[in-house]
């Protein structure tokens, strides 16, 4: 019987079901996640064994020659269609307009970058273990040696046949699966619609906009169109014939999954419009599984994101270093994404934090990527097909008109999408405000706050602990500069980091809390127990100051960084540069251990002492080059002034431990409080606080999301 709707129009519906359900309940259809994987996993369960048996089968039916022209050939091919997308991703830049632009701490910032394991990646020692973990180019190598080795194996015909036997099982399973499409689209639709952060899209809609404008152009113009000028194949019949698995990959977001497919209508198209010999008839079939593991045009338009990430922190690439981006980029995206797109921000001198704009980019840009996969796919697979079994046709006047026409389209979607993004950008820089609205992570209890210097404490008739414990009240004393562990936020409110563990402390101990004013002198004269119990405000362990104080147990580890202005990021990445320039102004910290640090590091150095990293910003004659000051505390102050950035220079970092001060050296509440600060280690309350006002997470409150039901109708609430 047959079918009310083709399986496109299915998809479509489920596509456009699925969405109107996410905007309709909202997060409510986040249980449909679970379907959801079960439909992409029972998709992914064929795919394995079908480029197994058709490597194998493939090459073994083939004869050495045959084996030689089709590597020569198809991979010309490949070369083709890689320059063409780099052309493609190199015109990014000329989209992007001017911003500022900043952002937290993050700990890429001082991550050395994953390693690139090319051999262990495509060379499998046991090659039942890359089957049983999906290691994909493993596979594909075994099993195109395996066939290679086949060829020349005598009555191998029996062999043959059964892997063509089972390879049309795994096919008719295949499709058995893609009949549940729609419902698996519903959910992977309904799931996205209504979970996905609509304000993260709209953050990052400059380089969304760009990307698509791109992955867009090659997907539905320049490859289909090359397929068309060399092959007998048309641009509309090529996507038109292939909808299904188009739309399939665009929807899942997995390229692996619509492999038999693109096989399967690959050989239609060709046996509609360019008939191949008998022989020749399962090139296909070999084809794609084998250039699935080379780097696709969907995988090659990361490299634009490192473009967009240079340019979005100031640390633009100059064209003349393109060439070396995308043969970094060629060879890197053999692997993981993941990993390849740290590794070229890292080789480039890009802030390694901004990845995480990859990451949340991925979850629209991936979907357009795969989509581009796939027709990279299908026109590999029709080219070279034709071009190992002769039936190219390359006629230079219709190879002109097609370059005539992809220049005129392409420079006009590169300007209409500057323009638009252009416009998008006049939105007035909002970051500091982000930071000026931080709340507390949660409450803590309440505290009195002292502007001005509090009346002095009684003195002490035992321990200064005893004295809290008497009193019932703990006094800590804050340093109002210190960023973001105490901080005056936009409502007035003191807050930070350590305010919150002064709260914390307070509260376990039952009793209450005022924060006061310290003076700075402590560190020359003691802390004097009767203007506070302790100190709480990111203060640095050093030799010297521990002449004169007692600190508790470190909590926290910073790194020594610089601020720069942004577009001097890549003169302060690494210390043996630094050491070879001249004329360096730096701003430092005036500490002896910071001053004597630096002049260590940097004996050729200009240090000009700073009581407070504010005065860097202070007009001088001559300027300064950069500050000192760690790269948590850096990063903070980027976000009031995001025309500078942190630089943590490479290869060796240099960490500096933060810990409290305890008043007039008291043993027992120094115990206290070493003891605490262990607990909250291992309790996570350091980890929760180092996420909320370091890394900035949750910096604004989670608002639910949007969805008809609650926002339109007023009926969920």
């Amino acid at each position: 019987m047959t079918p009310r709707f083709s399986l496109s129009r299915q998809i479509l519906i489920g596509i456009a079901a699925g969405v109107a359900a996410g905007l309709f309940f909202g997060e409510r259809v986040a249980f449909l996640q679970a379907v959801a994987d079960v439909y992409v996993k029972l998709l992914q369960m064929t795919v394995l064994p079908y480029v197994v048996l058709s490597l194998v089968g493939g090459f073994g039916a083939l004869k050495a020659a045959d084996a030689a022209r089709l590597a020569l050939r198809v991979g010309g091919v490949v070369l083709a269609l890689w320059a063409v997308t780099l052309l493609g991703v190199f015109t990014l830049p000329l989209m992007f307009p001017r911003i500022d632009s900043a952002s937290f701490f993050s700990t890429t910032l001082l991550d050395e970058g994953a390693g690139f394991d090319l051999i262990g990646l495509y060379v499998p020692d046991n090659p039942f273990h890359a089957l049983a973990n999906n290691i994909v180019p493993a596979v594909v190598l075994f099993s195109a040696l395996l066939g290679v080795a086949l060829i020349a194996v005598p009555k191998k015909a029996a062999t043959l046949d059964i892997i063509a036997t089972l390879g049309a099982a795994v096919q008719r399973l295949a499709k058995f699966i893609v009949a549940l499409t729609p419902y698996g689209l519903f959910s992977i639709a309904a799931v996205t619609a209504g979970t996905f952060d609509l304000g993260q899209a709209i953050q990052l809609e400059i380089y969304l906009a760009c990307y698509l404008t791109i992955s867009l152009l090659l997907s539905l113009w320049v490859l289909p169109g090359l397929v068309a000028a060399l092959t007998p194949v048309p641009h509309r019949e090529l996507l038109a014939r292939n909808r299904d698995a188009l739309l399939m990959a665009f929807a899942t977001g997995s390229l692996l999954v619509v492999l038999p497919m693109l096989a399967e209508q690959t050989r239609e198209l060709l046996k509609a419009h360019a008939p191949l010999p008998t022989e020749d008839e399962p090139l296909p079939d070999v084809i794609i599984p084998a250039v699935y593991n080379f780097p696709n045009a969907g995988k090659l338009l990361a490299i634009g994101f490192v473009l967009f990430a240079a340019w979005f922190t100031g640390a633009a690439i100059a064209p003349h270093h393109y060439p070396a981006l995308g043969a970094t980029g060629v060879l890197t995206l053999f692997g993981s994404v993941n990993v390849a797109v740290p590794f070229m921000l890292d080789m480039f001198r890009v802030p390694a934090d901004t990845f995480q704009l990859f990451l949340a980019t991925s979850v629209v840009g991936a979907r357009f990527g795969t989509l581009l996969a796939a027709v990279h796919t299908l026109a590999i697979a029709t080219i070279g097909t034709c071009a190992v079994a002769g039936l190219l046709r390359v006629d230079a006047r219709r190879l002109a008109r097609f370059t005539v026409t992809t220049l005129v389209l392409a420079a006009a979607l590169v300007a209409g999408t500057r323009a638009l993004v252009g416009r998008a950008t006049e939105r007035p820089y909002d970051k500091d405000k982000v930071l000026a609205g931080m709340q507390a992570l949660r409450d803590r209890g309440t505290a009195q706050v002292f502007r001005a210097p509090a009346p002095p404490l009684p003195p002490a008739t035992g321990s200064v602990l005893d004295r809290v414990r008497e009193r019932r009240l703990l006094r800590v004393g804050y340093f109002e500069d210190s960023l973001p562990y105490v901080f005056v936020n936009g409502a007035g409110d003191l807050v930070g980091f350590d305010v919150e563990m002064a709260q914390q402390l307070a509260r376990e101990l039952g009793v209450g809390l005022e924060l006061v004013p310290a003076d700075r002198r402590l560190f020359e004269d003691g802390l004097d127990p009767s203007a506070c119990d302790l100190v709480m405000s990111g203060t640095a362990v050093t030799a010297t100051r521990a002449l004169h104080v007692r600190f508790s147990a470190p909590y926290l580890d910073e790194t020594i960084a610089l601020m720069v202005p942004d577009h001097r990021r890549a003169e302060f990445a690494d210390w043996d540069d630094l050491r070879a320039a001249r004329g360096l102004r730096l701003g430092v910290p005036d500490l002896p251990y910071y001053l004597a640090r630096i002049r260590t590091e940097l004996p050729a150095a200009d240090v000009v002492p700073l009581d407070s990293p504010e005065r860097m910003f202070d007009r001088r004659d001559p300027p300064l080059d950069a500050l000192v000051l760690t790269a948590e505390r850096g990063s903070a102050y980027t976000l009031r002034h995001p025309e500078y950035s942190v630089v943590v220079p490479r290869p060796r970092q240099i960490k500096v431990p933060l810990a409290y001060v305890i008043a007039g050296r008291d043993a027992a509440l120094a115990s206290l409080v070493d003891t605490w600060i262990d607990l909250k280690r291992k309790d996570g309350t350091i980890d929760d606080l180092f996420a909320h006002w370091i890394l900035g997470r949750n910096a604004q409150p989670k608002r639910p999301r949007w969805s008809i039901l609650d926002d339109v109708l007023g009926w969920g609430r």
